[in-house]
């Protein structure tokens, strides 16, 4: 079994950054393939970035490609997810989530097994 846990939420003004954390345990990052996803009131939750075991290839949405990086700190046993230059639509619960298999999609919903609680972000005008 695996828990996640995020962390690094906040409250930011439009043009500022944050760094979003996910500790796991009961499995090493490196051999999963973890992913963010976030959910906005009143919308369906929604693909974000990936980062894939082993040799960690990633991917992002349209929406945040150039501006959000995620990686790994294997020695923390932790996924990140720096945001810069954030947009008042990116206000959202963030998601962190886990999967054990790479043939499965980086942005479907479903690939994915375990689950963080999420962490709030706000970005004002």
């Amino acid at each position: 079994q695996v828990q996640l846990v995020e962390s690094g939420g906040g409250l930011v003004q439009a043009g500022g950054s944050l760094r979003l954390s996910c500790a796991a345990s009961g499995r090493t990052v490196s051999n999963l393939s973890m992913g963010w996803f976030r959910q906005a009131p009143g919308k369906e939750r929604e693909f974000v970035a990936a980062i894939r075991a082993g040799g960690g290839s990633t991917s992002y949405a349209g929406s945040v490609k150039g501006r959000f990086t995620i990686s790994r700190d294997n020695a923390k046993n932790t996924v990140l997810v720096q945001m810069n230059s954030l947009k008042p639509e990116d206000t959202a619960v963030y998601y962190c989530a886990a999967r054990l298999f790479l043939y499965k999609s980086d942005a479907a919903r479903s690939s994915y097994e375990y689950w963080g609680q999420g962490t709030q972000v706000t970005v004002s005008s």
